[in-house]
Order: C-alpha cells, then structure tokens, then sequence
C-alpha cells in the first residue's frame, strides 16, 4: 500500500540548522557570481551551502574547485555523470547535515538568499509547532506571460489529475524537514522532483506556506526551460509521470 503519511520523533531542538542545495550543469560561466550570490548563506553559522556538479562536461569542476579555495565554507559533490536534474539535488541531500534541507537552482533568476527567507519560517513555526510539520516553497512573480500561462495550465492538470492544487510547482526554494526526506523511497531523477516533493507534502499533511520570489533573467548559460521546445518537452515528461503517479495512488487505495 502506498502510504505518504508522515511519523515524527518527540523532542525537537529549538536550534534549527539549514542546508541548501544547488544542482549545477554546465553552469561554468554562471558559477563566479552564484558563490558571489551565496555568501550571504555561508556566512552564517546555522547554514551550509551544497554546490552539487551534476555531471558537468564543460570546465565546471575546475572552476568549483577555485571558487572553493577562496571560500572555504562552501560544499560541493559531484556526480560522475549526469542523471538527471532529480537525481543531482537527491545526491546533495544525501550529503548534507542540517535539520532543515532545501534546493534551488543555479541560473540566479531567483536569489539564492530568498532561502533565508523561507527558513526563517522554520523558525517562527517551530516556537509553536513541531517543524517536521511545515513545508515551505517559493512563488515566482515577475515571469514572462507564457510561463505563467504554461504554469496556469499544469496547476489545473495536477489538481484534476491528482486532486491537490498545486500552483507553480518549479517554483523556488523547495525546503522542508530532513525527516520527511528520510521517509522519501521513490523520488524521481528528472524535473519530475519539484512535483513529488510538493505532492508528497499536502498528501502527508504539511502545513505549505508559500513566499514570494521575484523571477529575472538568466545572465549565462542555458536554461533547460528557456525555449517553447524545452517547455513542451519538460511537460510531457511531467505528464507522463503525473499518469503513472495517479495510477499508483488508485491501486494503493484498492
């Protein structure tokens, strides 16, 4: 039986720790300015960054490597190869220590600082509320109207499909409690992640707040969702594992 319920431990720390992930492919030219953008977060004793390189096969390693030396406190992995964008954020959750765990992107059209936002919620929550309870996400503002229309629509698919509303799901940062990542046993390794993460917390019972990110331009290297092509593609795929998801929560109910 597919059971996405949640079981929690008594005793939680008042002292909450975060760790941010960031997947990077080929990010070689983007690199410099998201250490740049990420001091904010290492500079703080309650947070650790994790530089995931997904596989790269441009010059990323060696470039994470010097960016590395000049700043000691951040953390990266790597991923041989490449095996999806799912699979490189599930390796850098793997690998990281904190209590509160997230992810965002590497292409800086939101800030990487909106997590401390997002954390600070975890805070607040947890003086009256165990905070293994809360699921916190971004929600993008300022994007571009096919986008948002692309958004609209697969927000109304996944409601009739799966019967949760859930609005702009790729949005970032994506952060909750390291528990409820230890009872993840079947998280895709795609673009499919941002949808079974989301999914999993309303059908678990999470309270879900939602923060508003401001959404810019990409200032170097290729997004994976930047033409209409990519945006068709990236649909199918989540399409497709939408129907089998759907298909696995009716048998879990016979």
């Amino acid at each position: 039986m597919l059971d996405w319920g949640f079981s929690y431990i008594t005793g939680v720390s008042s002292t909450l720790r975060l760790s941010l992930v960031i997947p990077c492919y080929n990010e070689s030219g983007n690199l410099a300015a998201l250490a740049a953008a990420v001091r904010p977060l290492v500079a703080r004793d309650d947070v650790e960054v994790i530089l995931v390189d997904n596989g790269s096969t441009d010059d990323s390693p060696q470039r994470l490597a010097a960016l590395l030396a000049e700043q000691p406190r951040l953390r990266s992995v790597r991923v041989p190869v490449n095996q999806g964008y799912g699979f490189g954020i599930l390796t850098g959750l793997r690998a990281a220590t904190g209590d509160v765990l997230a992810w965002t992107h590497a292409d800086l059209q939101t800030n990487p600082t909106d997590a401390l936002v997002a954390f600070a919620q975890f805070a607040q929550f947890a003086t009256a509320a165990d905070p293994r309870r809360l699921f916190v996400k971004g929600r993008r503002r300022r994007r571009p109207l096919l986008d948002v229309a692309f958004t609209a629509g697969m927000t109304l698919f996944e409601g009739l499909m799966l019967g949760s509303w859930m609005v702009d799901i790729n949005a970032q940062p994506t952060m909750f409690h390291r528990d409820v990542f230890a009872q993840w046993t079947d998280a895709p390794h795609d673009f499919s992640l941002d949808l079974y993460a989301y999914h999993r917390a309303i059908a678990g019972g999470l309270q879900v707040q939602r923060i508003p990110v401001d959404f810019g331009t990409r200032t170097a290297g290729f997004g994976h969702n930047a033409s209409l092509a990519n945006k068709l593609r990236l649909s199918r795929r989540t399409v497709a594992y939408t129907v089998a998801l759907r298909r696995r929560l009716r048998e879990s109910l016979r």
